[in-house]
């Protein structure tokens, strides 16, 4: 066996272990896959739960409802407002803790309702390397990290995730909307509607991994490299320019440096 298939059953050893298990489910690349492994090894002892919010897409909300669906998944909506949250709108520097110390705070207390052990959350090892303040609270309440614990790397997942026909196998990177505010400026449902629509028309004319980045009114976009060339053609560029500008931006940029993963972290003197 070699090792990628090794650290797949270890991982499926270490939820057996477990017994039961509530996934925080995104649709996101990692959490699909350790709710499937999840619902694989453990059946109806596997649920999984998503927030609701105005920084997750309903695109996202919508794709994790049909997966679940599709998969015979025991799914809960939660709603987890994170404006609601005292200090959050500001965007301090621990923003993602103050969320996800609330979220995985009302994910406990769901799995206790549902006689399920333990809560799990699907950051991998790549995660270890970036400024993850929201680990924080994942160690505070003793969330489970399997994937981690697996030591399964973001490449792995999607090679395995391939292999099992999943279909969030070569799915772009999502962070929530929140992270694409620079540290410090205030974060308003009104921008973060400008944000989503800002990506989704990205997402509809053909572009891969895409964030609009948020200053003030300037509009950064990040996009793959290798698609600069499609992003410059003068139709695209007008009709994305006009669009955002509608939106309420008054600049649209491109960052000529390409997508960088958690690129608002370069603003933070850690």
């Amino acid at each position: 066996m070699d090792i990628i298939h090794e650290k797949k059953q270890h991982l499926e050893n270490h939820l057996r272990e477990l017994g039961s298990v509530a996934v925080a489910f995104s649709s996101g690349v990692d959490s699909t896959f350790l709710l499937k492994v999840a619902h694989d090894v453990l059946g109806e002892k596997a649920i999984a739960v998503t927030a609701r919010s105005c920084s997750f897409p309903a695109r996202e909300l919508n794709e994790a409802t049909a997966f679940c669906a599709e998969n015979g998944i025991k799914h809960i909506i939660v709603d987890s407002e994170e404006l609601a949250i005292d200090g959050f709108s500001q965007n301090p520097k621990n923003r993602c803790y103050l969320c996800k110390k609330e979220l995985f705070t009302k994910i406990k207390s769901i799995a206790k309702e549902h006689g399920i052990s333990h809560v799990a959350e699907g950051s991998n090892t790549d995660d270890s390397g970036d400024y993850r303040p929201g680990l924080m609270a994942v160690a505070e309440l003793e969330v489970k990290s399997p994937l981690r614990e697996a030591k399964l790397s973001k490449a792995e997942i999607r090679t395995l995730s391939k292999e099992m026909g999943l279909p969030t196998w070569d799915k772009q990177s999502f962070a929530c909307l929140s992270s694409r505010f620079v540290y410090g400026e205030t974060i308003t449902e009104e921008k973060l509607s400008m944000v989503d629509k800002a990506e989704q028309r990205l997402l509809d004319l053909g572009f891969h991994q895409v964030r609009v980045r948020i200053h003030g009114n300037i509009a950064r976009i990040e996009i793959d490299r290798s698609e600069f060339e499609k992003i410059l053609q003068p139709e695209i560029a007008q009709e994305l320019n006009g669009y955002l500008r509608e939106l309420g931006f008054l600049y649209v940029t491109l960052d000529l440096g390409g997508y960088q993963m958690g690129s608002m972290n370069k603003t933070l003197d850690l």
